[in-house]
């Protein structure tokens, strides 16, 4: 007899549906299994074989053969025991065929019949959805992460034996509840910008980057404060939309990191990796293709703290996710595109020793301090929205009793700020001022003939690139929506300027 189960493969932050077909002969007893497999599914006849005998199924000896298709799809992953487990089944004739069609099936075994967890549910649940699915059965694990995606049933069971009962019409299994989807997390608590002392221009600065999601670079000495802002971020964040929980938990769920007592992502990411990270780790790759650290950060902050110890392949192979928000890895089986939306926050010494350009303390040589600022290269930094310069305490800033302004009160403004640009950005691609492209930054950042021609001037004399001149009007654009104006005035853009002036004193001149 024939038989067969629909599933998925992951690809990317999608799912393709993959067909797992059984068929049952007369012949020689064996168990054959085609359809470009990774070695983890090859490896599920021997799980399948077991678990269908300690769930009670006895199979006469015949010869099986399961094919997963199409065939050009990759399969990888422990998520196909289960169908093919069921499609043996039904090619036996232990499961009715009629009964298996629209449900998308997917889960892995153990060798006595329990049904495991498997990463990748959000995806393959959006996936059976728009394929016309009308019912997934996961694992009892994965229910209510499947049941985040609405207009689709979600059944979740334990064993083998209780999957066969269902498809059997012995047994009822209730639907995972749609209610359950709006569990949260306990509310995180946040380092408060109120304890940090002094560097208001820096507040600033960090103030101005969350409101546009604009990406920041803070130079300065060792124990100025860069991290203690950098690590405050996440305080002042806007709030996640549910679009933007389903794609970064769909990022998530595709590495394994899921929450299971919170199954869609509250918080934006913040993510900091160390700077012996490597490209991959960065990027993503890998024979088969995962999520890398860019992508964990989609939506949220990525954070590289002592920017120039990062190795030059790290840093250059962001420059791509920087510019087009996405991650593109190609093999040979096809291309993996992973979302890289990322407000990047990173801070640096200014030298080796950390004293440049103060001469009375700094003990690097020209040479080392210009081979230091060399790490970053020029395409790298023309991708950075906001920079300045954090510098080192004076000992009254430290004695100084006034409290700072708290992370609430900050957030109370960001929050004004991104209000403005949901409004105006409404049904539209963009959701900050930094997602304007060029055909964006044209229609919303509208300059004066005075405002050009302060413009054309910086232009010449900071010698901007064209990318550069481009992120100065979206900066500009943020700071307008931060002061409630309507449109950009002279007084946005000198303060936008400030903010690439640095670039001069330490890369322009080195």
């Amino acid at each position: 007899m024939f038989s067969t189960v629909t599933s998925a493969a992951i690809f990317g932050v999608e799912s393709r549906p993959v067909n797992v077909e059984a068929d049952i002969t007369d012949g020689l007893p064996s168990f054959a299994m085609v359809g470009f497999l990774s070695t983890q599914v090859k490896e599920a006849q021997e799980r399948v074989r077991t678990a269908l005998k300690n769930s009670g199924l006895r199979m006469e000896p015949k010869r099986i053969t399961v094919n997963l298709s199409p065939a050009d799809v990759r399969k990888s992953g422990t998520g196909f025991d289960l169908p093919i487990a069921v499609a043996v089944a039904a090619a036996y004739g232990k499961v009715p065929g009629e009964r298996l069609e629209g449900i998308l099936i997917a889960g892995e075994l153990n060798l006595n019949g329990e049904v495991l967890p498997v990463p990748g549910i959000l995806p393959i649940v959006a996936g059976a959805r728009e394929s016309g699915c009308h019912t997934c059965i996961l694992p009892k694990a994965n229910e209510k992460e499947g049941a985040v995606i609405s207009g689709i049933r979600i059944l979740g069971v334990e064993t083998l034996a209780e999957t066969i009962a269902y498809l059997k019409g012995e047994r009822a299994l209730k639907p995972a509840c749609a209610s359950e989807n709006g569990a949260g997390e306990a509310e995180t608590h946040y380092e408060d910008f109120a304890e940090i002392a002094g560097q208001e221009a820096a507040r600033r600065a960090v103030e101005v980057a969350v409101s546009g999601f604009h990406n920041l670079l803070m130079v300065g000495p060792p124990g100025s404060g860069k991290s203690m802002l950098a690590r405050r971020i996440p305080g002042i964040l806007p709030p996640l939309s549910l679009e933007e929980k389903i794609e970064i938990s769909k990022v998530y769920s595709i590495a394994g990191m899921l929450n299971r007592d919170c199954h869609l992502v509250q918080q934006r990411p913040f993510r900091a990796p160390h700077h012996s990270i490597t490209a991959k780790a960065m990027a993503g790759g890998g024979n088969y293709p995962r999520p890398g650290e860019v992508s964990l950060a989609h939506n949220g902050v990525l954070f590289l703290d002592e920017l120039p110890e990062f190795s030059r392949e790290t840093l250059e192979v962001l420059r791509q996710p920087l510019e087009e928000r996405r991650v593109c890895i190609s093999r040979t089986s096809g291309i993996c595109t992973y979302p890289a939306n990322i407000m990047l926050v990173a801070a640096m010494n200014p030298c080796p020793c950390g004293n440049y350009p103060d001469i009375a303390k700094c003990l690097c040589t020209n040479h080392q301090v210009r081979q230091y600022l060399n790490r970053i290269s020029s395409p790298f930094l023309d991708r950075i929205d906001i920079t300045i310069e954090v510098p080192a305490l004076q000992y009254r800033s430290l004695e100084v009793k006034k409290t700072a302004e708290t992370s609430a009160q900050i957030r109370e403004r960001v929050l004004k700020a991104r209000r403005i640009q949901e409004q105006r950005y409404k049904n539209t691609p963009f959701r900050f001022n930094a997602d304007l492209d060029q055909s964006g930054i044209r229609t919303y950042c509208p300059l004066g003939s005075t405002q050009e021609m302060l413009m054309q001037e910086a232009f010449e004399k900071l010698d901007l690139s064209a990318r550069t001149y481009y992120r100065i009007l979206k900066v500009a654009r943020t700071i307008a929506d931060m002061m409630e104006s309507g449109r950009i005035e002279t007084e946005h853009l000198q303060e936008a300027l400030c903010y690439r002036s640095i670039h001069k004193r330490y890369w322009l001149n080195r």
